[in-house]
């Protein structure tokens, strides 16, 4: 049996399981460290990514919003942080019709960044996290793209091949 917990986020009763307790660490840092509002921070948002003909439901952990748009996609893990950048990454790309502009791996003591649309890690630690007023000045320059729907496919196996614990509970 797990202790219930109160996110940060939600102000929801939610299981003190698994990486659920760098998850709580992080959301008070986006909020009291890098700037963000908590209404711009949207906790397991829904991604459904179909195998075989089927459907399989999951979470991206945070999704990062600013200005109203979705900027961030971040999965918080209680392990290496390494064996999640490849999950996270097809996340952001899958989540929305249009990619995200960054993918970030976290167990909330270090990060690595990457830039969802070509892919590149672009940070590491938690210093190389945008802040608000970073996120508001890139959003200037940043332009909507949808993944390509030829590779959409590839990379949903990629995303449930990674993220089986987190499918269907």
């Amino acid at each position: 049996m797990f202790e219930p917990i109160r996110d940060f986020i939600t102000g929801k009763e939610i299981d003190n399981r698994g990486s659920e307790a760098s998850r709580q660490i992080f959301e008070k840092f986006l909020v009291e460290v890098k700037g963000f509002n908590k209404k711009e921070i949207k906790v397991d948002t829904p991604l459904i990514v179909q195998f075989k003909g089927k459907d399989y439901v999951s979470a991206i952990d945070l999704i990062v919003h600013c200005d109203n748009k979705p900027f961030m996609a971040v999965t918080c893990v209680a392990g290496s942080i390494g064996s999640y950048e490849r999950e996270i990454l097809a996340g952001a790309r899958l989540v929305y019709k249009s990619q995200l502009p960054l993918a970030v791996s976290t167990d909330a003591r270090n990060a690595v960044i990457m830039e969802t649309v070509s892919g590149k890690t672009i940070g590491h630690g938690l210093d190389a996290i945008p802040s608000r007023q970073e996120a508001e000045k890139r959003f200037i320059s940043i332009e909507e793209i949808i993944y390509d729907p030829k590779k959409r496919e590839r990379e949903m196996i990629i995303y449930r091949s990674f993220n089986m614990e987190k499918i269907n509970r």
